[in-house]
């Protein structure tokens, strides 16, 4: 006997996702949380230690102040379990109704959400101003309700993303430990990898991504003993990519990963499709259910449940005067040095950097001098109220690796970012004697409190990705490349590695 329809309103659907990507934007899951607090209380390096911390002090800032807890917002999935006893009461599609719930979140006056989606991807590139379309999956189940999960995922994890055709006979593990290293640290560890095993290569991929909807939960899994065979990869991927020694932001250090999730599928006799997905420190996802009765709700979380960790400026950083930098100064940085910036910088991200070269192929003159200064790679979010800028955080620098010797060629003393340098930029940088700062991925809100001015001196059609010229005091970065080319980034994983290698030796002895 079949129950009664239910009734989805479209005005409810539309609310709802509105407020879960409104929620995601400044909350954290507190499974994420709790999770990062044990890691903060267990880790040994200090610089993974101080990003760490310089996450949770900005997770509990944004979710006092209503504010993203990263610049780049994300593009939006929508996983949704349509009840088969449901209907939509709409005369728009179920992608139009859901768009909109996007479009009212993104453009929400009192948290105005960056809009990353460009349309005509493989030529214009054009922003489509309000960050639809979403992606979305539907399935059909059983039942009278419509299960939703909700997550924005930024550019520079989704980036990471991995798939293979194995062999039936090839080692999973070996693939996953082959993969994580080559990912660097641009996916802004520690977070979660999802993982997607069977059916065929599209749906590897949807399994990694929908694996990640799920609560960290590894800590209660070790505490109880796998159960089945893919709880006991859960684990042997968990603490062997740990003891890769990557570390917060590929820093060197025993989080890399906070939990491994894998969802697996039948397959072909011939195949076996391995996809794999991280999710940054920024992660952002939110589960609701409509039953006909009215939009969901979400519930907030206890500010009280956040760890008691406050980042500070560190009393033994070098304090550098950005308006008198010189090429001496920049040379006596070592890889490793904490630094805290003061004074005026530019910005500059992906656009940027193809429009000068362009300019500079033409022979015309830039709208600014770069010799004698500092470029930080960022697309920052609109401000709101006395805001002199929205959350800040660096994007990922090896996107501008291709544009770093011209850049370097204009007199640019040292550029700031976030995760790694390629061997090109290194080999840029080294030559040029000037060096690659490296600002933590996932404390946006934190870093933009360091930004007392705010001006667009070039390019402002760009949006997001003009060139600034941004007034900074005490913003936090580490010398992730020296003038000599060594890159912590390559250096303290490789001592950590060894270093965990060697607890594990006397745990086992």
């Amino acid at each position: 006997m079949r129950t009664l329809t239910t009734t989805i309103r479209e005005s409810d659907l539309v609310e709802s996702v509105a407020d879960a990507l409104q929620y995601i934007s400044y909350y954290h899951p507190m499974d994420y949380i709790r999770a990062l607090g044990d890691a903060y209380k267990a880790e040994q390096s200090p610089a993974a230690k101080d990003a760490i911390a310089q996450i949770l002090t900005n997770s509990r800032m944004c979710a006092e102040g209503h504010r993203p807890i990263c610049q780049d917002t994300g593009i939006v999935t929508v996983f949704v379990k349509w009840g088969q006893d449901c209907r939509l009461e709409s005369d728009k599609s179920l992608q139009a109704v859901i768009d909109e719930g996007v479009r009212r979140a993104y453009r929400h006056p009192e948290n105005p959400l960056r809009a990353s989606i460009l349309a005509d991807p493989a030529f214009g590139r054009v922003n489509t101003k309000d960050n639809t379309p979403s992606v979305l999956h539907v399935e059909m189940v059983p039942g009278n309700t419509v299960s939703i999960d909700v997550a924005a995922k930024g550019g520079g994890s989704e980036n990471k993303s991995k798939f293979k055709m194995l062999n039936p006979s090839d080692s999973i593990v070996d693939w996953v430990l082959e993969m994580v290293p080559q990912m660097g640290a641009g996916w802004c560890p520690p977070g979660m990898l999802g993982i997607g095993i069977g059916g065929t290569a599209e749906k590897a991929m949807l399994l990694a991504k929908e694996s990640l909807m799920g609560a960290i939960d590894m800590a209660q899994l070790k505490a109880r003993g796998p159960q089945t065979k893919i709880e006991e990869l859960r684990i042997e991927l968990f603490d062997k990519v740990n003891a890769l020694g990557i570390g917060a932001q590929g820093l060197g250090g025993l989080s890399t990963i906070l939990d491994v999730k894998i969802l697996d599928w039948p397959t072909h006799a011939a195949s076996k499709p391995v996809a794999m997905i991280p999710n940054c420190a920024a992660t952002r996802h939110a589960h609701f259910t409509l039953d006909g009765s009215g939009p969901a709700f979400l519930e907030t979380p206890n500010l009280a449940d956040w760890p008691d960790v406050n980042w500070t400026p560190d009393k033994a950083a070098i304090r550098v005067d950005l308006d008198a930098l010189t090429p001496q100064a920049v040379r006596s940085w070592k890889h490793g040095d904490r630094l805290l910036l003061n004074g005026k910088m530019l910005t500059g991200r992906d656009a940027a950097h193809k429009r000068i070269k362009d300019m500079l192929d033409r022979g015309e003159p830039l709208p600014v001098e770069f010799a004698g200064r500092v470029i930080y790679y960022v697309g920052p979010v609109d401000p709101v109220g006395e805001e002199v800028v929205g959350p800040a955080g660096p994007t990922t620098a090896t996107r501008m690796d291709k544009f770093t010797r011209m850049m370097l060629e204009q007199g640019l003393l040292a550029m700031v970012g976030k995760a790694e340098r390629g061997p090109m930029a290194i080999e840029a940088i080294r030559e040029h004697k000037s060096a690659y700062l490296m600002a933590v991925g996932g404390a946006a809100y934190l870093v933009a409190r360091a930004i007392k001015g705010s001006k667009v001196v070039g390019f402002a059609d760009l949006g997001m990705e003009a060139i600034y010229e941004f007034e900074v005091k005490d913003m936090p970065v580490t010398v992730a490349v020296d003038s000599d080319g060594q890159s912590v980034h390559h250096l303290a994983p490789l001592v950590w590695r060894e270093k965990i290698a060697r607890m594990k030796s006397l745990e086992e002895a």
